[in-house]
């Protein structure tokens, strides 16, 4: 844990020591043990009879020396007594705090996960803002769902230009930022070519903790564009600033038009060789004690053949899916799992209603699954307070703030 003293460090190497010593005697017993085994199916019975013997011998140490390193294991996995201390003395009989333990598990970890930034960013510069407010809140790492830029370009110089804006902003970050490619990232075979010279592959996976993490690519292959979207998108994001309600206008339009809605409807699909990727993931990793799945596109809204597959794959093991796209938040329980549609960080507001919310979500991870919690970034704030500009930026009045906090220290 971050901050941990030198003390505690020095109580857990000893204790791994320890454990690492007694594992290696039960081993080398075992060993010996295995020996006698050998020896006696080829000795006479007189043989056997001291074999019998040192069976028992070392039976009678095994078990203890065994038990000894389960012990050095639960010291290893608890938490030290030796961070909280108070005058016993003086607290004798009642205290001023309750009984429960320390969350101080070492298995437990935090992260964060973040939505969309583009598909008409909003003009306040809301995912700028959040960068700095993950900051504040530490995660051990953070995953966005896509839509980093605008896109939708042939132009690699203008995509490359783009891409260099979004790592300026994530390069703030004091801890790993991992990308999940949306539709706009990867609209075309330029953008995904860009995409592979900058990040590498669209879809992978690692391991955090004895948890699985896979990121998947909902754009494989990528959708037919809406005729003119770059264009449009160009516009209505200019308007933002300009004209507010010409802008909110635009876009109710452009969100109704029937193009735009059978892109919507139509199912996510995944191709055999993303599929064979997944298997093998979730093959050579039976053993975690969960899976998270990202991927941009909520592909449980309209389920295709090669999703279903997917869902058939995961359906023994304990895990819990993460989208985007929408903007808007979503939560869905299917087969006792959850599915979760993030809001926006930055990205405008598509439908009306409560899910309408730029926001992260928390998530810790606890020996009997994820806790989940949504923070509207709305609520978080430094030490010098609230800061009136800062919540402009989710407001969404079409002001752009005079100065962002950072400008102020």
């Amino acid at each position: 844990m971050r901050g941990a003293p030198v003390r505690t460090a020095c109580i857990i190497r000893r204790r791994s020591i320890d454990f690492v010593q007694h594992t290696s005697i039960a081993i080398q017993l075992k060993h010996i043990f295995s020996q006698v085994l050998a020896k006696e199916q080829d000795f006479s019975q007189n043989y056997k009879q001291e074999a019998g013997k040192m069976k028992l011998l070392i039976t009678i140490v095994l078990v203890p020396v065994v038990m000894l390193s389960k012990v050095a294991m639960a010291q290893n996995n608890a938490p030290d007594s030796t961070a909280f201390s108070y005058d016993q003395t003086r607290l004798a009989k009642a205290k001023p705090w309750t009984s429960q333990e320390f969350q101080s598990d070492p298995n437990e970890f935090q992260f964060t996960i973040i939505g969309d930034r583009t598909g008409g960013a909003n003009a306040q510069g809301t995912f700028t803002i959040a960068v700095d407010q993950l900051n504040l809140l530490q995660p051990e790492f953070v995953i966005n769902v896509g839509d980093s830029i605008e896109g939708y370009s042939d132009d690699k110089a203008e995509l490359n230009t783009e891409w260099d804006e979004v790592d300026r902003i994530v390069e703030k970050l004091k801890m790993p930022f991992f990308r999940t490619p949306g539709n706009h990232d990867i609209a075309n075979e330029t953008a995904q070519e860009v995409w592979r010279e900058r990040y590498g592959t669209t879809y992978y996976h690692f391991v955090y903790k004895n948890v699985l993490f896979l990121v998947l690519d909902s754009e494989d292959p990528p959708r037919a564009a809406p005729e003119g979207i770059k264009d449009k998108l160009e516009l209505y994001n200019r308007l933002q600033t300009e004209d507010p309600a010409k802008a909110k206008e635009m876009l109710a339009e452009f969100m109704s038009d029937e193009s735009v809605v059978a892109a919507l409807g139509k199912p996510v699909e995944f191709d055999d060789m993303q599929l064979s990727f997944i298997k093998k993931a979730l093959e050579q990793h039976a053993d975690v004690r969960w899976t998270f799945l990202f991927l941009h596109e909520p592909a449980w809204e309209n389920p295709s053949a090669s999703f279903t597959a997917i869902q058939g794959l995961l359906k023994t093991r304990n895990h819990t899916f993460f989208a985007g796209h929408l903007h808007y938040y979503d939560y869905d329980n299917i087969d006792g799992r959850e599915h979760i549609t993030m809001g926006p960080a930055g990205a405008s507001f598509h439908h009306e209603g409560p899910g309408n919310v730029d926001h992260v979500a928390w998530v810790t991870m606890t020996e009997d699954g994820p806790e989940i919690a949504n923070i509207a970034l709305k609520g978080i704030f430094d030490r010098k307070g609230l800061d009136p500009e800062l919540f402009g930026a989710y407001d969404r009045k079409g002001e752009i703030p005079n100065k962002t906090r950072n400008e102020e220290k």
